[in-house]
């Protein structure tokens, strides 16, 4: 790992720390753990307390990378709970991939919304693809966005 994904490992993690976001889960209970949206189910619909999780596919090793981008999450509507990863195989293939869970909790009533950026090597030239780092030549194509809409009863 070089020192500059070691920084841009870090600072991700301390931007989904200090993003406030929400959760939910459909049995009203976080016994059976939170319930998992893919970046296909766009609206999330949770009671103050529960937990959800949006699972994205992220491949470090090809510099693909998922960011919480502005407009930020309402703060009094949800909060970022944690952040995991699932490899791929396993775990068994190096560079093989796998699977980003980003974990959220219902912090009060109300809407909002998530939004992420999916960065990859030929679009990894905006501000928060980069790391905050200087951008390199311009990107063939725009990062992609997946927006949520979040409501919290």
């Amino acid at each position: 790992m070089t020192a500059r994904s070691s920084r841009g490992t870090r600072a991700v993690a301390a931007a989904l720390c200090t993003v406030t976001l929400v959760a939910g889960c459909a049995s009203g209970s976080d016994a059976d753990g939170p319930t998992s949206h893919p970046t296909q189910d766009l609206s999330i619909t949770a009671e103050v307390g529960e937990r959800f999780t949006l699972s994205v596919p992220e491949n470090a090793s090809t510099r693909e990378h998922w960011f919480v981008v502005a407009p930020q999450p309402d703060a009094s509507v949800v909060r970022a709970a944690d952040r995991g990863y699932e490899p791929a195989d396993d775990g068994k293939s190096v560079g093989g991939g796998g699977t980003l869970v980003l974990t959220f909790e219902a912090t009060g009533r109300g809407s909002t919304r998530i939004v992420l950026l999916h960065c990859t090597f030929p679009t990894a030239q905006t501000e928060a693809c980069a790391g905050g780092a200087s951008p390199t030549p311009t990107p063939t194509t725009e990062p992609e966005k997946v927006t949520y809409r979040v409501d919290v009863r």
